[in-house]
């Protein structure tokens, strides 16, 4: 594959969704510079190249803001060998099913179930907010996290209604999981690692927290319910296929 100059990884490094398009660029190896924000300061970087939210992948020639989007441009631009996105097209039909349970429903589920337990902890939230930001984003960090608390509670209908649907929706898609893995087989669609396997595994590791995951956090720290209904889903058998992923890929 020819050389090509890295692309510009725009991220607030604790996002599951960027941790899906940041294992990606690495496990194809492609060369890439992040450039990390905590809320609300990505905005001033996205919107610049006409996106919005995180990830946001800029490339020589285009920008690209969601990120299964992402995941196809680089797939397209990938080895033979090292694509991420079946050429069989069944195989392919299932890859992107999967890939879209896991954006549209286990991805909203984590954040606004993890939200319930941490939004209100300023300690925990600085920590996962502020990993490798700018210096001056850490320092503006005070001032700023009561706004943006206020913000996630109003636009994500934060409370423990919401927590409890969100746990019950997770429970399902890892149950639908285990369904896949009840055959014995070592990936949820064909037999090598696909977006199919990175997404899920990806957007569930705030759930799970694999310790190769770049953006570690000191689990001791978060509350007893949280951890025990962490535990119960680490056990699963989707659980633990996560963290396998992680241990074998990351």
């Amino acid at each position: 594959m020819q050389k090509q100059k890295p692309f510009r990884l725009i991220t607030i490094p604790v996002s599951h969704y960027c941790e899906k398009v940041r294992w990606t660029l690495d496990i194809l190896k492609l060369p890439y510079v992040e450039e990390p924000h905590m809320p609300p300061f990505y905005r001033f970087a996205t919107t610049k190249v006409g996106g919005e939210s995180v990830p946001v992948l800029v490339t020589e020639d285009q920008v690209l803001t969601d990120s299964t989007d992402i995941l196809k441009y680089l797939d397209s631009i990938a080895p033979d060998d090292a694509k991420l996105y079946p050429v069989d097209s069944q195989q392919l039909q299932e890859v992107e099913k999967l890939e879209e349970l896991f954006d549209k429903k286990l991805a909203v589920a984590v954040r606004d179930w993890a939200y319930f337990y941490i939004v209100d902890n300023s300690q925990i939230i600085k920590s996962k907010w502020t990993h490798d930001v700018p210096f001056f984003e850490k320092l503006l960090f005070p001032v700023f996290y009561p706004i943006m608390r206020s913000g996630v509670k109003n636009k994500y209908h934060i409370n423990e209604e919401s927590a409890a649907q969100a746990y019950a929706q997770i429970e399902s898609i890892f149950a639908k999981v285990n369904g896949l893995l009840a055959d014995g087989r070592n990936y949820l669609v064909g037999d090598k690692i696909s977006a199919a396997d990175i997404t899920f595994a990806s957007l569930a590791a705030p759930i799970l927290q694999p310790p190769q995951h770049p953006i570690n956090s000191d689990s001791e720290e978060l509350p007893a319910e949280m951890l025990s209904k962490m535990k119960k889903i680490q056990e699963t058998a989707a659980g633990k296929f996560v963290l396998n992923l992680y241990k074998n890929w990351r």
